[in-house]
């Protein structure tokens, strides 16, 4: 094997192997949250991944985004083929291995491959205006500091480079074949199309040949720097996701298959409050016994983001940060702090600082901090007006509202920190079996007016 492609297999391997590490790395901050069953009707879960994540449904909502999104995934998927055959090139050195298991119809692939890049080299171009020259508003809340903005232009602006290097080397991979290099395997493009490849070869890169260099030695630089620029790239991007809001692009499967399929206006109960409740209901249970069988009882809602489960944690992973939850929040549109969005970047920024200290300091690490208070204030939760909006919203069924009510049951069930109205509602419930501060003998005075 020669040097090259001993140094092309260490990348490779190395590439994978750090992001195998710090994908590792997630999956086992998720695993902190609490034990979820999400396993229940395995057949509607499909078709809701099927049609959600893979058919891209609720992007379309937004037709110009919805259309500009669906260029840049199906682009993705389907080039990122190519890189099969680029990769083993890479391994054992040959030149486009795949022409001829193909033969003609390999120009056909290549060629709607190229047409795809342009697609998405648009899209990407169009993106970057509507983000930075249009100033849509929902990519320029607070909660969209300077990260968060640098990495949606990053891998915009990665994507366009990546497309580029791909179109001029094919440009110039072209130029070299038509010169019975014996490097470069003659695609017969000249025969089969039947006309001259210097000018016309592929059907996208076809019309950048007349911009590059006529020798052969800086055609076949181009060639080469754009070969290892392409790969590299998608080495460098596949490492990048597990720092970025496009780790979306793996967890968007397992988000939207592990999904809450319940009404969206039925809300969990506690088991432990559950059966605590039955047993007082019961006259014949024993007052004293423990529905729990002396387990200790978990804690009453959520403070932290490991009283959070395990699913809630995915969905912050899995937060591709669009903002359409926000932008769908009446109470963030009358102007209210709250931002669904905000609250599931929140909630991976804690894990993830949970995470951390747990590896440096072990099962026992506290550094103190809370996800109430320290990240998200009562404020925002309070402005919640639970109407599923935001979860309807999002593209992937993330479900913000269920953090917020775990979060809301802490405050009420441990702390006792409802607003006053609510503290009002829950006395009289207690006092008179209604919300309203009237007698209950009175309740249905009503019907006689």
């Amino acid at each position: 094997m020669k040097i090259e492609g001993i140094l092309f297999l260490t990348l490779l391997f190395s590439s994978f192997f750090l992001f195998s590490y710090n994908l590792r790395k997630i999956i086992k901050n998720i695993n902190l949250g609490k034990d979820l069953d999400r396993n229940d009707q395995p057949i509607k879960r499909l078709k809701t991944m099927i049609r959600v994540a893979l058919g891209q449904s609720k992007m379309v909502v937004r037709p110009i985004a919805g259309f500009l999104h669906i260029l840049v995934y199906v682009g993705f998927v389907v080039i990122n083929i190519e890189i099969i055959e680029i990769i083993i090139d890479g391994i054992i050195g040959s030149h486009r291995v795949f022409f001829k298991p193909f033969g003609n119809a390999y120009i056909h692939f290549i060629s709607l491959f190229e047409i795809l890049a342009l697609l998405v080299l648009v899209a990407c171009v169009i993106f970057l205006i509507r983000r930075n020259v249009l100033m849509i508003k929902r990519f320029h809340n607070s909660e969209m500091t300077l990260w968060p903005k640098s990495d949606a232009n990053l891998i915009l602006i990665f994507e366009i480079l990546l497309m580029t290097a791909f179109l001029f080397m094919n440009a110039a991979d072209s130029l070299l074949m038509s010169q019975s290099n014996p490097s470069y395997v003659d695609l017969g493009l000249e025969k089969y199309m039947g006309f001259n490849i210097a000018k016309d070869s592929f059907l996208v890169s076809g019309f950048l040949v007349e911009i590059l260099p006529d020798n052969l030695q800086s055609l076949h630089f181009i060639e080469r720097f754009c070969w290892w620029f392409h790969i590299l790239g998608i080495f460098i991007f596949i490492n990048y996701l597990p720092y970025s809001k496009h780790l979306h692009i793996f967890f968007a499967f397992p988000n939207t298959y592990f999904s809450n399929l319940q009404p969206k206006g039925q809300f969990t109960n506690m088991e432990t409050v559950t059966n605590e409740v039955k047993m007082m209901l019961n006259p014949n249970s024993d007052s004293f016994a423990s529905s729990s069988n002396n387990q200790p009882i978990e804690r009453f809602g959520a403070r932290d983001a490991i009283d959070l489960n395990w699913v809630q944690l995915m969905n912050a992973y899995s937060c591709t940060e669009c903002g359409r939850c926000t932008s769908e929040c009446p109470a963030s549109q009358t102007g209210k702090k709250l931002s669904p969005r905000k609250i599931m970047m929140d909630t991976r920024d804690r894990i993830e600082e949970i995470g951390l200290g747990i590896s440096k300091n072990g099962k026992d690490f506290s550094d103190g901090k809370y996800l109430l208070n320290d990240y998200i204030t009562k404020e925002e939760l309070w402005a919640c007006t639970s109407c599923n909006a935001c979860t309807q919203a999002c593209p992937i069924n993330i479900d913000p509202l269920s953090i917020i009510t775990d979060m809301r049951r802490y405050l009420v069930m441990e702390e006792s920190a409802a607003p006053n109205e609510l503290n009002l509602m829950f006395n009289n419930i207690e006092n008179n079996g209604a919300p309203w501060q009237f007698a209950s003998l009175d309740r249905l005075n009503w019907k006689d007016e």
